[in-house]
């Protein structure tokens, strides 16, 4: 499942003609394009999906959507390690893997 997660963007900066941004979405930092908000700011919070930061976002609600993702368990699920996922899903019942 791909989510749009809030983050707080840390810093940013200029990659080949991209505007660039490290986001902190609870604990997690992703590297997220910044083009379709180009004057966002470092602090501020933005609504980010695929990669793309897509909407400002005040800081109240990136925190309570922050809480509710992770007490669902989405945050784990959406930044997760891929390979750790993969494994668990190929485990049977007892933890042997599944062909």
């Amino acid at each position: 499942m791909c989510l749009a997660v809030p983050g707080r963007v840390l810093g940013i900066e200029e990659r080949d003609g991209t505007r660039m941004a490290t986001v902190d979405f609870g604990g997690v930092v992703k590297e997220v394009c910044l083009e379709y908000l180009p004057d966002l700011k470092v602090g501020e919070y933005a609504i980010v999906h695929v990669g793309f930061a897509l909407q400002r976002l005040d800081q109240e609600s990136a925190r309570r959507t922050l809480e509710l993702f992770e007490s669902l368990g989405m945050l784990q699920e959406e930044f997760g390690d891929p390979w750790e996922q993969a494994a668990q899903a190929d485990a049977g019942p007892a933890g042997e893997v599944l062909r």
